[in-house]
């Protein structure tokens, strides 16, 4: 229970305040703090969204009336990789430039990042600097320039940093010498703190026993307490929050938060996949290496230049470490045509990995001969290095291999294997780090596996790449060749232990980072048929969907503009019954089981809407307010008939029970309000659709695709997704079909109806619509609109002859949705000749939607389309 507790004290006003500021000036149309010039164009790295937001937010707290006291100590609490000292460059020229601060005083706990930080901000001559040279604001040349103490009269155009430890800046402070910063030179001048790692600085809020530790943080809070106008911005991806002291000390603190799974989810780094097997080592590391030389080769088909994929081999021992390169080497050196065809024979019957298996299938299409030459070549002792890292700083401690490890990206940098006993490394800027593997396998703690994770972290960082002439920071092929996601996919190969895995995962969700099972899916790829690439339909045919236009904020005025009926009945499942039958019997018609029965209008339960309220923080006015701009109060969400006032709620309970409690009523409120939020959510849109279609190009829209499917499938037999052989039908124009039943019987149905309509169409196509594949959509734009969002129709049937060509939208729909997808049918009905305008053709080109086909075309779809064309 005192988890739990701890749990719900999550709450970060300061952030919280920020998010509703951006909502509501989003909503307003207010123009906030906008990147200044002086930003962009001395940054050598074009700040992402996040990061812009980052400056917005801090931006605002400096110009409040009370900053001095109330934000003179912030923290950018931002996921390892995500560019935290692209921001702290950022803010250097932000500061200088707003506030005329000239002192930057840069602090953290290892040597190995002052090193790596000396290099992004002050080596002009190093891969890693961050500004652009010459460095000039509004006309002036600016000097960044690096000293030991600050001036007592600081140059014009000059910003001057002293990166330091905190052990070195405490001794010398608390040990006054010559030449050194003291407390008095403090007080002068004002200045910025900017310390990175900053969750080492808090180890005296954690524990009072630790005094050194402790020592440091009090030296910080002096600093910054010296002079009104000084600042601490810290800077951390590892925050512990349940920590209850931690917590307090920044719930109002954090400025700006951007955690892990949302860095992945928006595409900024890798994709994590864990291989878990018993292979020996040798075994994991053969495989890594096959597995690293296949994404060398897929890069020089893709013709992107200096692709060097890196591997990590992890032990828990230095002298484990040592053997293992030796037993690396020795494989190497030894690798012949015989024993690597048996190898590659036995692992591909035996691999339940996707990767691996992609890579076993093209090493055994290859020249092994070639291939052994080519990976002695690449993996020679010369391009393996041993890092040992038995001293504090972890992997960087040693500084003779600082460079090699932080240049390991670089054409002229030889190394593609590294051996390591690898702790949490903070500061190792590795992109290019795609395989990580566990070596010498052996039982492991949980803080063990925390520091697996952070370094997972670190390894999931985005390796930009040049492709087709373009850079690009964000992943560009999760939609593609399922070979091409492995340039942007890091592996982690590990054993198949149950204690081992149950750690690991816990690390890893403490870290919120989402790692996939390599062997939990199977990828289904199809093409379209160089038959129809050659048609003159692919080449120069089009396919049309209907433009937006913006909605005022005066019609989202009642519930029923974001889809939710206010005049029928409201009905929630309350039914906690259980049926046993055998795996083949016919199902129970549980409706006669159950009974419906009324409770309540919203405005007759005020105190029981007000209490579902407080307990979900989206019903609360300002949240609200986002999402609903003509909103006046909360009263008038739950009373007034245009909102809740006027909804019946029914609750379905079982057959005889008991009247409703008051808890099971406070159930059944929570349970509709649920689904009211999604319903708002989802259907606040800026934009609606309009009559006008306009065209895109086949040929952009009908493109190679794959499909990942969950092999441990929880739903019916109906729903599963399978790829069918379509080679000798050449009215579909994917080589298969990757679809469920249903789709699959509509496939089906117009490959039974093609004859019929060959009599009349000299061409006839039905495309397979991939939602991954295209953003093609279709918005409501006839009558009151009720869905803001658009869908997008599964199949489009295309029909031509000299005369005329249709294009017939067809969406399938189990009849479990039909109900609450009905817009979606009327939407689709609703595209009619008479309906639309088609925006740069004639009246040959037609376009209709039909009712949605269900199973045994229970809705005579087939018949429909006969008597529309």
């Amino acid at each position: 229970m005192a988890k739990k507790q701890v749990m719900r004290k999550i709450e970060l006003p300061l952030v919280d305040l920020l998010e509703n500021k951006r909502k509501i000036d989003l909503l307003s149309n207010e123009k906030p703090f906008i990147i200044p010039e002086y930003i962009k164009g001395n940054l050598k790295h074009q700040l992402r969204p996040y990061q812009n937001q980052a400056l917005v937010n801090l931006d605002w707290t400096q110009r409040q009336p009370l900053a001095d006291y109330q934000y003179n100590q912030l923290l950018f609490n931002m996921a390892t990789g995500s560019g935290k000292t692209d921001v702290l460059a950022a803010l250097i020229l932000y500061l200088y430039t707003e506030f005329t601060y000239h002192n930057f005083l840069f602090v953290v706990n290892t040597n190995a990042v002052v090193a790596k930080t000396y290099d992004n901000l002050l080596n002009t001559a190093s891969p890693k600097y961050l500004f652009s040279q010459p460095l000039t604001i509004h006309g002036q040349r600016i000097e960044l320039r690096s000293v030991t103490r600050f001036p007592s009269t600081p140059e014009d155009g000059v910003i001057y940093l002293r990166l330091t430890t905190i052990q070195t800046l405490a001794n010398e402070l608390n040990t006054p010498r010559e030449n050194g910063l003291t407390y008095d030179d403090l007080e002068k001048q004002k200045l910025i703190i900017l310390a990175d790692e900053a969750h080492h600085f808090s180890a005296g809020t954690k524990s009072k026993e630790d005094q050194k530790e402790r020592s440091w943080e009090y030296v910080l809070d002096r600093i910054r307490q010296a002079n009104k106008h000084n600042r601490q911005f810290e800077f951390t991806a590892t925050l512990d929050l349940q920590n209850e002291a931690i917590y307090q000390k920044y719930r109002q603190k954090i400025v700006y938060r951007y955690d892990l799974s949302r860095f992945i989810y928006q595409g900024y780094s890798k994709r994590v996949y864990r291989l878990q097997a018993n292979n020996d080592d040798e075994n994991k590391m053969l495989n890594a290496v096959l597995l690293s030389q296949y994404r060398k080769r897929i890069a020089n088909e893709l013709k992107i230049p200096d692709f060097k994929p890196v591997i990590l081999f992890k032990s828990n021992k230095i002298a484990v470490s040592k053997d293992a390169r030796a037993t690396f080497l020795s494989m190497i050196s030894q690798l012949n045509i015989t024993d690597l065809t048996d190898f590659l024979k036995h692992q591909q019957s035996t691999s339940h990995s996707q990767a691996l298996k992609q890579a076993y299938d093209y090493w055994l299409s290859q020249d092994l001969g070639t291939a052994i030459v080519e990976l002695k070549r690449d993996f020679q002792t010369m391009n393996t290095i041993n890092v040992n890292d038995s001293a504090k700083e972890g992997i960087l401690g040693d500084l003779n291999n600082l460079h090699n490890l932080n240049t390991l990206e670089s054409s002229d940098n030889p190394f593609r294997v590294i051996f390591a006993v690898a702790k949490l490394s903070e500061g190792w800027d590795v992109l290019n780090l795609y395989d990580i593997v566990r070596i010498g396998e052996q039982s492991t703690t949980l803080n063990q596996t925390n520091s697996e994770a952070q370094l997972i972290g670190r390894g999931a960082r985005y390796n930009s790449f040049v492709y087709q002439g373009e850079n690009s920071y964000t992943r560009r092929f999760d939609n593609q060749n399922p070979k091409y996601q492995l340039l942007e996919s890091l592996y982690y190969h590990t054993i198949n232990d149950p204690k081992y895995l149950d750690n690991l995962k816990k690390s890893l969700d403490k870290m919120d980072l989402p790692v996939e099972d390599d062997s939990d899916f199977d990828v289904f790829e199809t093409n379209v048929k160089p038959s129809f690439k050659h048609s003159k339909v692919y080449q120069q045919g089009n396919l049309y969907y209907n433009e937006v236009e913006p909605v005022p904020d005066k019609e989202f005025n009642c519930l029923d503009r974001y889809g939710v009926n206010t005049t029928t009945m409201a009905e929630v499942n309350l039914v906690e019954s259980t049926w046993e039958t055998n795996y083949n019997a016919v199902a129970i018609e549980k409706d006669s089981l159950t009974e419906t029965r009324f409770l309540f209008k919203f405005r007759d339960a005020v105190i029981l809407v007000k209490k579902a309220f407080s307990r979900n923080k989206f019903y609360r006015f300002n949240s609200l307010k986002q999402y609903i701009p003509t909103l006046v109060s909360l009263n008038e969400f739950m009373t007034d008939d245009n909102w809740l006032g006027n909804i019946r709620l029914y609750a379905r309970v079982s057959n005889g029970s008991p009247a409703l409690n008051r808890k099971q009523q406070l159930k059944a409120v929570e349970q509709y309000l649920t689904f009211v939020q999604k319903q708002i959510i989802n259907n606040y849109q800026r934009q609606r659709g309009t009559k006008r279609f306009i065209p895109v190009p086949i040929k952009s829209l009908i493109r190679d695709y794959q499909k990942k499917v969950a092999k441990h499938f929880n739903k019916s037999v109906s729903e599963m997704i399978l790829p069918y052989s379509m080679k000798n039908k050449p009215w579909f124009v994917f080589e298969e079909a990757i679809v469920d039943k249903l789709e699959k019987s509509l496939v089906d149905l117009i490959g039974a109806f093609v004859d019929r309509l060959s009599q009349k169409y000299s061409q006839i196509y039905l495309f397979r619509i991939d939602e991954r594949n295209t953003n093609f959509k279709l918005h409501q734009f006839k009558g009151q609109t009720t869905h803001y969002v658009g869908f997008m129709p599964d199949f489009i049937l295309y029909l031509q002859n000299k005369d005329f060509c249709y294009q017939i939208y067809i969406e399938p729909k189990g009849t479990q949705l039909l109900d609450q997808d009905q817009w979606k049918q009327e939407l689709l009905e609703s595209i009619r000749p008479e309906n639309i305008e088609l925006v740069g053709e004639n009246d040959q080109v037609k376009l209709y939607g039909v009712k949605f086909f269900t199973y045994n075309d229970g809705r005579n779809v087939e018949k429909e389309i006969e008597n529309l064309t």
